[in-house]
């Protein structure tokens, strides 16, 4: 089906910041042990790079951890934090600039009988249990450091056209968990589906 049908790498080369709206209403797919786990991305932050402080590349910056940033757009870049949790990033924008978009939420599609146990859950999830926030996202779908450099155009872990949606039913905001980043903190580089409920907090509707 063409929901399924990988995005070529040529999608990620174009602002980051455009990256990161388009790619609401894709289809992120997850090959683990035979079986394929899907969610709908529904929410996104842009990091643009070298220029922007919140960025892993912040001026350049270049560290055995943050490598995949300067590595060919389209490829994962898989990071651990707080010691606690991993975050997924899409490579984006021009070549060694280091730009990259988080997923910072999905909704499950295909697979919630193997992303509850991934996740912990006891009971029954509710909208945004599995997939609402970047950790969750990443545990829900077994993601680690371990896909950190993979191509997203194909193998175990790829994003698809979905179903793009219009640019009327994308919500903006600023990007949360960043104020050591002085002005960059308040720019409205976040995005996610109007009304989603499986949209992290806070947005006016969760």
């Amino acid at each position: 089906m063409s929901r399924y049908r990988s995005l070529p790498a040529s999608f990620y080369r174009h602002p980051t910041e455009q990256v990161a709206r388009e790619l609401l209403g894709r289809f992120l797919v997850r090959r683990l042990d035979g079986q394929k786990l899907v969610v709908r991305i529904v929410e996104t932050e842009a990091y643009l790079g070298r220029q922007d402080r919140a960025s892993h590349a912040w001026q350049g910056r270049r560290t055995a951890r943050n490598a995949s940033l300067y590595e060919a757009v389209g490829v994962a870049y898989v990071y651990f934090i707080y010691g606690m949790h991993y975050c997924l990033n899409a490579v984006s924008g021009e070549a060694d600039e280091g730009g990259a978009v988080l997923i910072r939420a999905g909704e499950p599609l295909l697979g919630t009988e193997t992303m509850t146990p991934l996740r912990g859950l006891k009971r029954p999830p509710r909208p945004g249990d599995l997939a609402g926030g970047p950790g969750k996202l990443c545990q829900a779908l077994a993601i680690d450091k371990r896909l950190d450099g993979v191509s997203l155009t194909r193998g175990a872990l790829r994003i698809t056209r979905g179903e793009p949606i219009d640019a009327d039913s994308v919500a903006t905001g600023r990007r949360i968990g960043i104020d050591y980043a002085g002005q960059a903190a308040e720019w409205p580089l976040r995005f996610a589906i109007q009304g989603n409920r499986h949209v992290s907090r806070p947005f006016p509707w969760n």
